[in-house]
């Protein structure tokens, strides 16, 4: 049976001026990751990553030594977050850490805002004022998903390097919760969590999410959400 493990990047920076970017603690997440992958002695038949800098970091850095092409497809990048916020957040907070005024916020206050924005932003279906609708979002990331199994063989394993909202999106949709159990799932995601999907006849099914035993065995000081 073909399985998909979709990875969580590892910490970008929040708060300043480039995101995109892995912080200091995301390369040694990325090293423990990497360990944790080689582990697993997978048969990889394909790897994936989104276009965002801090997916193909991760990728990277994970996969160097294995010779292993990365393949990069849109479809695995995160949700539009500005355009998301802008039209559905009910207050100011952006990822450069600036809230109302210009004021600095935590990572904490900034989770606050996203969660209903993203409540928001999936209630209102087409009829949302971002660029990028909430269905629109959905099902693009689970033709990737069924594109990249139906490309699998029996016992390999697709490996996809992607954001929190797309993996909490597909599982969302694999648990039948859709729009209303996609920021809950979003907001527990951790970086470089392993999220597990069996393809079988009858479709996928969600085995595992967010496993970070690895991170929780380098002493759990790495444990980041954002």
């Amino acid at each position: 049976m073909p399985t998909v493990l979709l990875v969580r990047h590892a910490q970008a920076s929040f708060g300043s001026a480039d995101y995109d970017v892995l912080s200091p603690a995301g390369l040694e997440q990325s090293a423990l990751l990497a360990t944790a992958l080689e582990h697993r002695q997978l048969t990889i038949g394909r790897v994936v990553c989104g276009t965002a800098r801090r997916q193909r970091e991760t990728a990277t850095a994970c996969l160097t030594a294995t010779g292993l092409e990365i393949e990069t497809d849109e479809r695995w990048d995160e949700y539009e977050t500005e355009q998301v916020l802008a039209h559905h957040a009910t207050v100011p907070a952006a990822l450069d850490g600036t809230g109302s005024g210009g004021q600095e916020i935590t990572s904490r206050e900034f989770q606050g805002v996203l969660d209903g924005a993203l409540a928001d932003w999936a209630a209102s279906g087409e009829g949302t004022a971002a660029s990028q609708t909430w269905p629109f979002f959905l099902e693009s990331r689970a033709s990737a998903l069924g594109e990249l199994a139906a490309g699998l063989g029996s016992g390999e394993t697709g490996l996809v390097f992607t954001s929190g909202g797309v993996i909490a999106a597909i599982c969302a949709r694999l648990l039948g919760g859709d729009g209303e159990l996609f920021p809950r799932l979003n907001r527990v995601l951790v970086n470089t969590g392993i999220t597990k999907i069996a393809v079988g006849r009858s479709g996928a099914s969600l085995v595992t999410f967010n496993e970070h035993a690895h991170i929780d065995e380098g002493g759990g000081a790495l444990l980041t959400y954002r």
